[in-house]
């Protein structure tokens, strides 16, 4: 009889992930469009005492809503480390409110934000963050880690940006005693994770593949490459032909590109790090670029993608871009 219902079981895996891919609604998608843009931002979450904000959050939100308004953003990727420093611990927080919506007020940011989880909001109550999403209209955040699936207008091409949830993956870490991930606190959640995202890639055709988590792959910051990404994300990064990955963590804006795939680390929401001590620990001339100076007053990155490119602009909050770069869609030959 066990038998019999483990045969049933694995019978059913496959079944499990054969789901329709959904695809998310943009808000505007007349007839003149051929691109999806939008914002990336990391480690963005104030402080825990009054005002709750940071000068360098303030100063990044109104770069962020000029850059919106001028080249346009259908969302934003939030990239974790949403509020400092140990997260929220409940859905009712004052905290969503004077980090989050009374921060990020311009109209032009009044779009979907997308929202992973950072090592600080796991030291407060993730699942309150998950729940908000009921409560406010553009917070979403529908579970620990997601998929999202956008056609791209006019142009019979698709992106797919898939949402982890690296904390659960590699285990919390403690920025101020510069620890390093030492493993999951759950193994059997870490698994399926990991299990759901070798199945989500192995379908996946988009033209763009993005993966987005909090935890670096590759940095040359203070946190430097993550051990545990470099072991399990890395090689499904490069099998499956992943446009670029985005993060945050480390407190910078930084571009690296290995074996085709574009390394985004957009970090420098909330505070800014000049350390580029692991600068030795990434592949040699792999870094394209990296700015954590104070005097940039904080930075973010702008993505356009369009029917055969994606375009990545980093901007400072200072007003300028610093740098530009352009991935091809995928090749499946």
């Amino acid at each position: 009889m066990a038998l019999f219902l483990v045969s049933i079981l694995l019978a059913a895996v496959p079944v499990a992930y054969c789901y329709p891919t959904v695809f998310q609604h943009l808000k505007d998608n007349g007839t003149n469009r051929t691109s999806i843009k939008f914002l990336a931002v990391g480690d963005w979450g104030g402080v825990p005492y009054c005002p709750y904000v940071t000068a360098v959050q303030k100063a990044t939100s109104r770069e962020m809503s000029k850059v919106a308004e001028q080249m346009g953003a259908d969302f934003v990727l939030a990239l974790g480390d949403n509020f400092y420093f140990r997260g929220v611990d409940n859905v009712d927080s004052h905290r969503f409110k004077d980090t989050f919506e009374s921060v990020y007020t311009s109209e032009s940011l009044n779009i979907p934000w997308y929202v992973l989880a950072g090592n600080h909001d796991h030291a407060g109550n993730v699942k309150a963050q998950i729940e908000y999403s009921k409560i406010s209209d553009r917070w979403n955040f529908p579970s620990y880690y997601y998929e999202l699936n956008f056609h791209i207008p006019n142009t019979g091409k698709t992106l797919t940006i898939i949402m982890l949830d690296t904390v659960m993956l590699c285990g919390n870490s403690n920025d101020f005693l510069d620890q390093k991930p030492k493993g999951p606190r759950n193994v059997s959640d870490a698994n399926r994770q990991l299990v759901w995202l070798q199945e989500r890639l192995a379908l996946n055709k988009a033209d763009f593949l993005l993966v987005a988590g909090h935890y670096p792959v590759w940095s040359v910051s203070e946190h430097g490459p993550t051990k545990c990404l470099l072991q399990k994300l890395h090689p499904l990064l490069n099998k499956y032909k992943a446009t670029a990955y985005l993060c945050g963590h480390d407190h910078n804006l930084q571009y690296i590109e290995e074996s085709g795939v574009g390394y985004v680390v957009s970090g420098a929401g909330n505070f800014l790090d000049p350390d580029a001590s692991h600068w030795n620990h990434v592949p040699k001339g792999s870094v394209k670029f990296f700015t954590g100076q104070a005097s940039t007053l904080g930075g973010f990155v702008h993505a356009e993608v369009t029917k055969n490119h994606m375009i990545l602009t980093f901007y400072q909050a200072k007003g300028t871009s610093l740098y530009r770069t352009v991935l091809p869609q995928r090749n499946f030959e």
